[in-house]
């Protein structure tokens, strides 16, 4: 197998951080550079035609192209641990606490990063306005998790999911964006900070 990866960018780190908490090895990195657009070069379009990262080939030539397939599909392969759940019940709670992340924050903190960071402008139609738009909603999102994570350590109880890699990954992103994480989510800092000092995390 061969995964093709985009560095920090957010969802090559998600990949990486679900192989390390797995335990399993990575398969052979193709690094590809997402400032030089090499992600939009003739031979990556026909691996992924959507132009994004990462993508992971399997041995029969099968392209996975989207982070959650990915993951879905080591999952499969090393079951332990279940960062996908392990029952009916555990697996409906973590599948909808990803999709709340994927919907919410996340997408709304690479929207102001796409439509506002100089070093996309490149990369991107830039509409300022979507960014900006985007900035507003972020502290509805941040306050969703807040309430969430005031009862529980992690997303969907006692245990990390794929949904804390994910909003892991949407808070760590902030940065770059240049969007503040408010001191008043004490809930968010405590279970970020705890993530972020993880092995997994240095992925």
């Amino acid at each position: 197998m061969k995964l093709y990866d985009g560095g920090r960018a957010p969802n090559p780190r998600r990949v990486r951080i679900f192989f390390a908490e797995k335990g399993v090895p990575l398969p052979e990195l193709v690094p590809v550079d997402i400032a030089k657009k090499e992600h939009r070069s003739e031979a990556f379009t026909r691996l992924n035609p959507s132009q994004r990262l990462p993508v992971m080939v399997l041995d029969d030539g099968t392209a996975l192209a989207e982070t959650i397939a990915i993951c879905r599909y080591v999952e499969s392969l090393h079951p332990q641990p279940p960062l996908f759940g392990r029952d009916a019940r555990e697996q409906a709670l973590i599948e909808m606490w990803n999709r709340r992340v994927e919907l919410g924050l996340f997408t709304a903190v690479s929207a102001v990063f796409r439509h506002s960071h100089p070093a996309m402008a490149e990369l991107e139609d830039q509409v300022p306005e979507w960014a900006e738009a985007n900035r507003e909603q972020i502290d509805d999102h941040l306050l969703l998790l807040d309430l969430q994570l005031a009862a529980n350590p992690y997303l969907c109880g006692e245990e990390l999911t794929v949904a804390d890699i994910t909003a892991g990954i949407a808070i760590d992103f902030m940065k770059p964006s240049r969007i503040p994480l408010p001191e008043d989510f004490a809930h968010v800092r405590r279970w970020h900070g705890e993530l972020s000092a993880r092995p997994s995390w240095k992925a």
